[in-house]
């Protein structure tokens, strides 16, 4: 029989309970840097709270850690990725967990339903219940990155990104949003969430920025237990979370938002009581509201990841902050340890991480780690402890009760009342900073004009982790319940009698009262979206040009402006009439539209109520030292909006700031750079994960070669090009100084005829170095800068980068585009 089916369950609330200490000794093998060591008397205190769990569950526990295999236990401590794992491999291999990363979808569709979702997960699950020889079956716990809404799925309620939560400055909110999120999440099938964020970027170079709600410790407090009680409700001891809730995770355990530079798993070179006093804030209050899982952090403090830092994850989360949940892995996080791989790391494990997420590696992990609990490199009792958290959760979620709560709503996702919750939080996270002459709101009548890159895409306004990882490919469609601010602002001006006209290019020559632009940044995710400054548009400022346009025509201007961050724009605001941080409010575009546009009788709409979570910049330097708009700044319609004419000096030393040199890496164009695909007759961007030219001859993706997306894969059907343009660069002195173009990276076929490589205007035959490439590994190619200019002088505007122009049946991946020092490298000819 199954032993879960056997064990008690229930006791009243009032039932008291003495949960297992934190595994002593955990990590005490593991030598650690001085600075690197954490005191956790310094720290602040906290628990989980006793509803957690109860007596009878931890007895149900023993009895079934007593039961379960070696391997059992093993398989527990693992988390494997859809994309790579069917239902079926449970039966050999006994995982504990299944996610579905930012771009895995129920059975390769990542425009999956609810009910596609649904039907997975009980896949899943199904295999998980069957029991083994010794008669124990244990289910799996499913996960998804559900970070700003269920946004993994078409139709569902896409909130702000936190950046703009956090403008709200409204904890009761966030709680309601939990709450929505929660219920979607659950309708699907699903009973797990890899948030809240608790970050607290202090670089907003950081590509994660918009994960986290302020730059303020306090807040990001604040906001914790709110998320916490939101997602998970209010536990009740001996009772299961209930069927409209999920697991919570806290993450990112610690202090990803201080890495140097901004840098995406980078290092927090900083001393204890800053990790103390800035970063560990949002925990005490999500372990207090008993979020159930912690995440651990790529990241590294003082130069030791914290996947392996027992100081961090057991002396201070596990036994200073009294956490009774599990602490899981971020994607094969662990292989960054100091002496670990991606399928081998015992370090984590005696650090305290209780399960790996192992996406793409997880049976040859499952394997060695099974082999390094027999050898004993890592103790049974640290297992034991591991697997007992892991239980305590899926007991609290209800998964081990006879009679488990079905989660299973398929109306709950994009409820009415959710997307009415959305819109509510649209508005109150707008800032509005500049609002010269009163120009907003919008007059009853008015003529507007509705123009910029922004205005009509609902994947600018969404951003990130929408639909897909890097939230790039998302379409209007996707949405049907959703509006795109245009959508919204049309609808608000005609109710007042007004007219509007839609052009995103500004090309629109007629009258108009006013012109509303809508820019911004273009989607991101995790480290794709650092950036080395905090300039907009540093090179080429093609919105700064449009505001310009609509100026001339003695249009008044409104800038709304959409970014995962607080930027440099002064330009843009001194071309602006009114400017608003718009952050990345979601699918609910018409939220902007009831704050900005007055109603037919001319009534006062929404006023702003957002305040800036981050400071504003004032120059494009980072961190923000001598901000233009401090933290919690904003304008009301009460307080007037002159800000007078600003400094268009960015501060720093852009040639030197800028990736002159660095061209395209880990899987993305650097800026000022940009990547195109095109035909013989014709080119566009690519902006998305996958892209394809005009006559569809050369194909562009992102793939896994070394790391997750790291890599953008071209394939050629015909003849066609790929390259990397950005401002005229001045290459004469990296030419003076016998550089050359290195391009990194896969090839799977050389293709057909010739294949010529452009710096500039000049080529060389790239054909000859691919024919001797071995196919299937990374590569890297050398061509000396004189291969394609006679002088310095030659290399003195250089708009052109690298062009690949090939053939048909050409497979070629780029990981990394630059310029190098190089020693006696020849140039390329078709006689080699």
């Amino acid at each position: 029989m199954n032993l879960r089916w056997t064990a008690p369950l229930l006791l009243t609330a009032a039932t008291a309970c003495t949960m297992p200490a934190a595994m002593p000794g955990a990590g005490a093998g593991i030598a650690l840097p001085a600075d690197a060591t954490a005191h956790p008397e310094r720290w602040p205190e906290a628990h989980s709270p006793a509803a957690i769990t109860d007596p009878a569950t931890e007895s149900a526990i023993d009895a079934l850690i007593a039961r379960m295999s070696l391997e059992q236990k093993v398989g527990q401590l693992v988390q494997a990725d859809i994309s790579t794992i069917e239902p079926e491999d449970l039966a050999t291999y006994p995982l504990g967990s299944i996610l579905a990363g930012g771009n895995s979808g129920p059975y390769g569709n990542e425009r999956a339903s609810a009910a596609e979702w649904d039907k997975l997960v009980r896949a899943f699950r199904d295999v998980s219940e069957r029991p083994a020889a010794n008669g124990v079956a244990i289910p799996i716990i499913f996960g998804v990155d559900a970070v700003h809404g269920h946004n993994n799925i078409p139709g569902a309620t896409v909130f702000p990104h936190n950046i703009g939560l956090g403008a709200a400055h409204d904890p009761a909110m966030i709680r309601r949003i939990g709450a929505a999120t929660a219920a979607e999440i659950a309708g699907s099938g699903i009973e797990w969430t890899f948030a809240p964020t608790l970050a607290v970027p202090q670089d907003p170079r950081w590509g994660r920025t918009y994960e986290g709600y302020s730059s303020d410790p306090a807040l990001v407090a604040a906001y914790a237990g709110a998320m916490v009680e939101g997602l998970q409700g209010n536990l009740v001891s001996g009772r299961p979370i209930g069927s409209k809730h999920v697991a919570a995770t806290a993450k990112h355990f610690l202090a990803d938002g201080g890495t140097q530079g901004g840098k995406d798993q980078g290092d927090a070179v900083i001393p204890e009581s800053e990790l103390i006093s800035v970063h560990s804030q949002g925990y005490p209050a999500a372990i207090d509201a008993g979020a159930l899982t912690v995440m651990a952090s790529f990241s590294s403090w003082n130069g030791v990841k914290n996947h392996g830092n027992p100081s961090l994850l057991t002396s201070v989360l596990k036994d200073r902050m009294g956490f009774e949940g599990f602490v899981v892995g971020d994607w094969n996080g662990h292989a960054q340890v100091e002496g670990c791989t991606n399928t081998d790391c015992p370090r984590a494990i005696e650090a305290g991480l209780d399960m790996f997420m192992a996406p793409d590696s997880w049976k040859d992990l499952y394997a060695n780690t099974v082999k390094r609990a027999v050898s004993g490199d890592i103790p049974m009792a640290r297992i034991d402890d591991a697997v007992r958290r892991i239980l305590r959760v899926k007991y609290k979620l209800g998964l081990m009760d006879q009679n488990p709560p079905v989660r299973r709503d398929y109306a709950a996702v994009g409820a009415p009342e959710h997307l009415a919750l959305a819109r509510e939080a649209v508005a109150k996270s707008l800032v509005l900073l500049k609002n010269e002459g009163s120009v907003l709101p919008i007059k009853p009548g008015a003529k507007v004009l509705v123009t910029g890159p922004g205005a009509d895409d609902m994947a600018m306004q969404s951003g990130g982790w929408t639909v897909s990882w890097q939230g790039t490919d998302v379409t209007r469609a996707d949405f049907p319940n959703g509006q795109t601010i245009w959508e919204g602002i049309k609808q608000a001006v005609e109710e007042a009698g007004g007219t509007a006209i839609l052009s995103p290019d500004g090309s629109y020559d007629g009258p108009a009262d006013v012109a509303i632009a809508v820019y911004g940044e273009t989607p991101y995710a995790e480290f794709q979206g650092d950036v080395p400054t905090l300039d907009y548009q540093p090179a080429g400022a093609r919105d700064l040009a449009l505001l310009k346009r609509l100026k001339a025509k003695g249009m008044k201007t409104v800038s709304l402006f959409l970014s995962g961050r607080p930027m440099f724009a002064n330009p843009e605001i001194n071309a602006s009439d009114a400017f608003v941080a718009a952050w990345l409010p979601g699918t609910q575009g018409a939220g902007i539209a009831d704050v900005i546009v007055a109603r037919r009788d001319g009534a006062t709409p929404q006023n702003f109520t957002g305040r800036l979570p981050f400071a504003w910049p004032a120059s494009a330097a980072s961190p923000i030292t001598d901000p233009l708009f401090a933290r919690g700044y904003g304008m009301d319609y009460s307080t007037g909006g002159s800000v007078g004419t600003l400094s268009e000096d960015s501060g720093i030393d852009m040639a030197q700031a800028l990736n002159i040199g660095r061209f395209f890496a880990a899987g993305r164009v650097q800026a000022p750079w940009s990547i195109s695909i095109g035909d013989a007759g014709g080119k566009r961007f690519v902006e998305g994960n996958a892209a394809r030219s005009p006559e569809g001859r050369v194909t562009a993706s992102a793939v896994d070669v070394r790391a997750q997306e790291d890599g953008r894969r071209f394939v050629w059907t015909g003849p066609g090009q790929v390259a990397i343009e950005g401002p005229p660069a001045d290459l004469s002195a990296r030419f003076d100084a016998g550089q050359a173009l290195e391009i990194t990276g896969v090839l799977q076929a050389a293709g057909t005829g010739d294949t010529q490589l452009f710096l500039g205007d000049r080529a060389v035959p790239l054909g000859p170095l691919l024919t001797d490439a071995r196919t299937g590994e990374v590569t890297s190619w050398q061509i000396p800068l004189r291969c394609f200019a006679g002088s310095a002088d030659d290399l003195r505007a250089v708009g052109n980068a690298m062009r690949i122009e090939g053939k048909a049946a050409l497979d070629l991946t780029l990981l990394d585009v630059r310029l190098v020092d190089v020693g006696a490298a020849s140039c390329p000819s078709a006689a080699n």
